[in-house]
Formats: C-alpha cells, sequence, structure tokens
C-alpha cells in the first residue's frame, strides 16, 4: 500500500478496512467499510484479485490469555461474476506460504517449518469455489480449501461493494467475507496443541480490477 497514492485510502475506503484490521500488530476495530451499504453483482465480468489491497488474515488464541494475529503478504487470484446464472460465477485465490507474517521473526520462521506450513514441502495454500449463490445482500461461496496437501470443503459468507472507477481508471469492486472458523488440526498441524489454540479465525478482504 505504500507504493500507492495516497488518494487511493480515500477512494477505495476497502483498502482502509482491510490495512487497520489485517496488519499484525494493529488491534482489529471497527473501521469505515463498516458504514457502507453492500452492493450487487449486476454485471458479467472477469477481475484479477489486486494483492497489495487484499487480506488474507486470521487470529489464534494462545495459552488460553490472548489472541495472535497474522496475515498472508502474496496471493494471487480470479473472480468471474455472470450476474445472468450466477452458478456460473467462481472466485479463486492462492497465497504463498513463505508470505505468513505475524510481525515476530522467529515465530513468523516456527510458522513457517514443518510444524505448522512446511513451506517447502507446501509452498501455497488455496481455495477454489464450486458453488456461488445469493443470500439476501451478500453471498456464500462454497469450495475447496486446501493446506498442507489437506482439503476440505469450506463456506466463505461474503459482500460485495462497488463496483467503481479507482484512480488509475479501473474498475474495481471489493469483496469482505464473513470471519469463519477453521480447525488447523484438521490440515495437519497439531504442534504445540498445549500452548496454541486449536481454532482458528480466518478473514479475508480483497479488491479485483476488471481485466481488459
Amino acid at each position: 500500500m505504500k507504493n500507492r497514492p495516497t488518494i487511493a485510502l480515500l477512494t477505495v475506503p476497502i483498502a482502509v478496512a482491510a490495512y487497520m484490521t489485517f496488519h499484525p500488530g494493529v488491534a482489529f476495530a471497527e473501521t469505515p467499510l463498516s458504514r457502507l451499504a453492500p452492493t450487487i453483482l449486476e454485471e458479467s465480468a472477469a477481475y484479477t484479485v489486486d494483492g497489495m489491497h487484499t487480506c488474507l488474515g486470521f487470529e489464534i488464541g494462545h495459552l488460553g490469555l490472548s489472541k495472535v494475529q497474522g496475515r498472508f503478504d502474496k496471493l494471487s487470484g480470479k473472480l468471474n461474476v455472470d450476474s445472468k446464472d450466477l452458478a456460473n460465477s467462481s472466485v479463486q485465490f492462492t497465497a504463498q506460504t513463505d508470505s505468513v507474517d505475524t510481525n515476530v521473526a522467529p515465530r513468523d520462521a516456527d510458522l513457517r517449518s514443518p510444524n505448522f506450513f512446511d513451506v517447502a514441502k507446501f509452498p501455497e495454500l488455496s481455495f477454489k469455489s464450486t458453488k456461488i449463490f445469493k443470500q439476501g445482500k451478500s453471498y456464500l461461496a462454497e469450495g475447496e480449501l486446501t493446506i498442507k496437501g489437506v482439503t476440505k470443503s469450506v463456506k466463505l459468507p461474503f459482500k460485495a461493494y462497488g463496483p467503481i472507477k479507482d484512480p488509475w481508471g479501473n474498475l474495481r469492486i471489493g469483496v469482505v467475507a464473513e470471519p469463519i472458523v477453521l480447525h488447523r488440526s484438521d490440515y495437519g498441524m497439531k504442534f504445540d496443541a498445549d500452548s496454541v489454540a486449536d481454532e482458528v479465525t480466518v478473514r479475508i478482504s480483497l479488491e479485483a480490477t476488471q481485466d481488459k
């Protein structure tokens, strides 16, 4: 975000929300995004995820006393919207596991080790939708989440924002998923179960620009 003009923070409130919510060391807080009305995906288009304004963040308990927050800094993905037949719509994204960032270098090194993500063997985690449908003013994406070579079915409730024209002339949308809870043991990460919680709260907030 440091490489983008400051005007982006004014024109795309979702970027502010993503930064404030997920940057390591910054507490979760109410942001301007919470006051925006979600929109309906009315136009069919293909979009590419803007990794600089996208956050895949997580929160996990430690010793039953506190919550540790982190994120993945390198992400990519695609969205395809078919407004006439939502069943033909899709979303997929990939995160580089070696980009895990909790703002504590020794802990990040441990997370990259075989104790947790084992990034040498499993350099990516990914989500690929199998079905998307509308729920009131929101949407639900059902799909397959793959972490550490293990694939599980998950459901991602989400809201859409935009489209808007950004300062660089791109048509841009935002997608913010409701927090979901995963169990790290389901994905083969059982190390340090005495001090680190099994339940992990995951939050996803992304921006994507329309393909030209």
